[in-house]
């Protein structure tokens, strides 16, 4: 290939002739493509206004016609609102007008079983203010009790020492008036002495404590026990008798219980109690045993109490079993009396009103239900008809679904 070479004119600079013509060649190129470009420029901005236009344009109108289906929606609930709500108030002044001819109908038989409903509910409430009552008396008698056991205790650790005085104070008197013949028995004298003095104190206490009793002492020699209390009533109405037997020794003897039941069986008595100071093993404090009570000095007081109270309860029940027969009668003929028939057969017809009443209010209220319940569904049938319809003109793409009125899953 011939390499010929021109020399530029500006720079005086050789150049083939192949590479001028390539360059200039080139140059052609380049600036054909930025015309090009810049021309491709121009009409892809003008494509990206008109669809600018377009779009705004699309949204006016896609506004507009949300504008228009709101307002003729609007219009339309509030045209059937009032429809709806004139029905209703025609619908509900005539149950109304219904239900006040029934409730002047029954107002009588309404009133007389408030006054039956009333009567038996004070009548509750008096048998519950009594039963209260009664346990709360129950409740603080048996805290008395309580008390006194528990003062019994405490004073039990000094029981011992106030006899052991008491002994010796009749020891002492004993010996001033016989010294020879104490001399000659005094181990005997002793143990009788002691046993003495343990009943005039069990004597004096239950005098104390139950001063509308009246507490017998068996004199020395004669057949008993040894103290013989007559429970009586605060009426004065005698209750029982229990007797009494004190025994002061170092050790318990079965005996004791077996002849005081003898005692018991002779004089009639209800209740028979040993106070000793050597309870039997196994017994501390009150315990019964062979069919007598056993207990020891300290609480002699709190069982008599106990005692005494069961006896003034049975006493009271054998009254009230004396006049039930009487009773029983007079409840029958009241039962089977023409006025207890006719209470019982108005508090039924009232009752029997009264559920009448409720029957007709819930068959009313049922029909008043079904109504709204169809209006409602005749209002959101003709919603959906109304949209659709719009939307059928307006298209899908401008006006979208609303998710009450489509089908699941669309």
């Amino acid at each position: 290939m011939n390499d010929t070479t021109i020399t530029c004119p500006k720079c005086g600079a050789e150049i083939a002739l192949n590479e001028a013509v390539s360059h200039s060649l080139r140059e052609q190129m380049e600036a054909g493509f930025e015309k090009r470009r810049a021309e491709l420029n121009e009409a892809l901005a003008e494509r990206e206004r008109k669809l600018a236009r377009e779009r705004a344009s699309v949204e006016e109108r896609s506004k507009a016609i949300q504008s228009e289906v709101v307002r003729q929606l609007e219009a339309g609930r509030q045209k059937l609102q009032a429809v709806a709500a004139r029905e209703a108030e025609e619908k509900l002044g005539a149950d109304l007008k219904d239900m006040r001819a029934q409730l002047d109908g029954q107002q009588t038989k309404l009133k007389e079983a408030r006054e039956a409903e009333l009567g038996l509910r004070r009548k509750q409430r008096e048998l519950e203010e009594a039963k209260s009552g009664m346990e709360l008396e129950l409740a603080r008698r048996l805290d008395a009790e309580r008390r006194k056991i528990a003062e019994a205790a405490g004073r039990q650790a000094t029981e011992a020492e106030r006899l052991k005085l008491a002994d010796k104070e009749n020891i002492i008197k004993g010996l001033q008036e016989q010294i020879a013949a104490l001399q000659q028995r005094a181990e005997q004298g002793s143990v009788q002495l002691q046993g003495e003095t343990l009943e005039l104190e069990l004597e004096a206490r239950l005098g104390a404590a139950f001063p509308s009793d009246e507490i017998v002492e068996i004199k020395k020699g004669q057949r008993g026990a040894d103290v013989a209390q007559r429970v009586r009533s605060h009426a004065g109405f005698e209750c029982g008798v229990i007797l009494w037997e004190a025994k002061r020794a170092r050790n318990w003897s079965p005996s004791w219980s077996e002849k005081l039941k003898e005692d018991q069986r002779e004089a009639r008595a209800e209740l028979a109690v040993i106070v000793t100071t050597s309870p039997p093993d196994g017994l501390r404090g009150i315990g019964q045993l062979d069919g007598v009570w056993v207990c020891e000095p300290a609480f002699a007081t709190g069982l008599a109490a106990a005692l005494r109270q069961g006896l003034i309860r049975t006493a009271a029940q054998r009254v009230q079993q004396a006049n039930r027969a009487d009773k029983m009668a007079a409840l029958y003929d009241h039962l089977c009396g023409e006025g207890f028939r006719q209470h019982i057969e108005a508090i039924v017809e009232s009752f029997l009103g009264l559920q009448e009443q409720l029957a007709a209010e819930q068959r009313a209220f049922a029909r008043q239900w079904k109504e709204r319940e169809q209006q409602l569904q005749k209002a959101i049938t003709h919603t959906a008809l109304l949209y659709g319809g719009i939307q059928g003109i307006a298209g899908r793409e401008s006006l979208p679904e609303i998710t009450c009125l489509a089908l699941p899953g669309s």
